[in-house]
């Protein structure tokens, strides 16, 4: 391999200038923009050509140099976050950006978002109001509460309530609660950056009333609870509740504080899911200071809601802390128009995507799954199809046992294996991600909507036709 004649053959900067295709790049995209893209793959195809073991591979990018920029400089301009068909049958996926919001929700956001808003504007008075009036009465409604406000997500809700509550204190909280929720942020480390003190109690299976009494001291500043929803604990175990915890509490003027993790503002048990205690039902335990999560089991946007007593959530409003942690008009507008919908659980649990995914039939489920086989067997005809039986879960570390009867198209491709498959939806322009089992792949229709399904059939069909 002559490498010499290789570097020679790479077109210089003003020839490709003059290319057609380049100045077309230029009018849209900019000379400073389009010559960056220029400079870069030319390195890149003389770092290729170093260490090149084929001749004909490099002769060819040589030839294809202007696809390549083209592709380049497109791709530079094209935004990294996308729509994803979230196959997986995950209704929360973290990974996929958790609970989605009806396009109902997303256009009345719009419609917001880009213009102005009366974000911190009250217009009855005419002077400058407070985002948290937008969702606070909404939510002390919905709950029981006296007061709310919201942060960023809730490791920062845990962090202001202890920094607000408990700074330069201890909190007394169960071993068995210590949880990681995700990315190695654990409740400790949180605890920690909040300048309060943990005093841990009990065993990781075991705690018992006792263990918080004998751990009052009288630099106590309250007793924390943290529900575990990413993870259970079975067999020979012992917890406290809240609602055992509000005498001793009230016997040493403690505040109890409960994270709730994933939240939820309806009972699901009635939906055929297992029973998780809502946040209204903590409240009425006595809990003094909740917070969760807003893209959870809510069904909203990422945020740490805060919940409770009146004089404890004002005094979270003037930490400074708070000003940091604050949620932006995006965040205040969608979850207000989230938590409008529980003002009616039926509609709720229609008009929410994550409700209304956990509680659809699988004969619904299956039927849907029907269709979109016939859809796709239509467009790619070589395609071994069938629906199956599966299982979805909730994910996004909630109810981490549960599993809902589901259903799936199951494809098997004759001249690709699964995972060449899953990789080619995976790179698509609208990426979808499937389950792999057994060289099949599976698109557990519970997490597609029906309104997806031509999106998945046309990905389909570029990628196989």
């Amino acid at each position: 391999m002559d490498k010499n004649l290789l570097y020679r053959s790479i077109p210089k900067v003003d020839t490709l200038l003059e290319e057609h295709l380049v100045k077309g790049l230029i009018q849209h995209y900019g000379r400073d923009i389009v010559m960056d893209q220029i400079r870069e793959e030319l390195d890149d195809l003389r770092t290729a050509i170093n260490t090149a073991t084929d001749e004909d591979d490099i002769r060819e990018r040589i030839n294809n140099i202007l696809s390549s920029l083209k592709s380049r400089t497109e791709n530079l301009h094209t935004p990294n976050v996308k729509k994803v068909i979230n196959g997986s049958g995950t209704i929360l996926h973290t990974n996929l950006g958790r609970a989605p919001i009806s396009h109902a929700q997303a256009e009345r956001l719009v419609d917001i978002v880009t213009g102005y808003s009366n974000l911190e504007y009250d217009l009855e008075r005419g002077c400058r109001g407070e985002r948290y009036s937008h969702f606070e009465k909404l939510l002390c409604r919905i709950t029981g509460a006296e007061a709310a406000m919201v942060v960023n997500n809730n490791a920062s809700a845990v962090m202001l309530i202890l920094s607000t509550m408990a700074k330069g204190g201890e909190v007394v909280v169960s071993r068995g609660e210590l949880v990681e929720i995700g990315g190695k942020f654990r409740i400790p480390d949180v605890m920690e950056q909040s300048g309060a003190t943990l005093v841990e109690v009990g065993t990781t299976n075991k705690t018992h009333i006792s263990d918080y009494e004998d751990a009052i001291t009288e630099n106590t500043k309250a007793l924390l609870k943290v529900h575990t929803s990413n993870y259970r604990i079975v067999g020979f175990t012992e917890t406290v509740t809240s609602e055992e915890l509000r005498p001793i509490a009230t016997e040493h003027d403690l505040p109890i504080i409960e994270d709730l993790g994933s939240g939820s503002l309806i009972d699901l048990s009635k939906y055929g899911i297992t029973y998780e205690p809502t946040v209204q039902d903590t409240i009425r335990a006595g809990v003094d200071v909740v917070c969760f999560s807003g893209d959870k089991l809510l069904g909203g946007p990422q945020a740490g809601i805060i919940i409770g007593r009146k004089k404890y959530i004002d005094a979270m409003k003037k930490n400074q802390l708070t000003r940091a942690l604050r949620v932006d008009k995006f965040t205040v507008t969608a979850l207000e128009l989230v938590l409008l919908e529980y003002l009616s659980e039926e509609n709720a649990i229609k008009n929410i995507p994550v409700l209304s995914m956990i509680n659809e039939s699988q004969d619904s489920v299956r039927q849907r799954a029907t269709e979109l086989s016939q859809l796709i067997k239509e467009a790619c005809p070589e395609v071994d199809i069938e629906v199956v039986d599966c299982e979805s879960q909730i994910g996004g570390g909630s109810l981490p046992l549960e599993r809902i009867k589901s259903a799936a198209v199951s494809m098997r491709f004759s001249n690709y294996s699964a995972d060449a498959i899953e990789r080619k939806m995976r790179h698509a322009k609208t990426p979808i991600i499937p389950r792999t089992y057994e060289e099949h792949i599976l698109l557990d229709v519970r997490t597609i909507s029906s309104q997806e399904f031509p999106l998945v059939v046309d990905t389909l069909k570029n990628i196989f036709v």
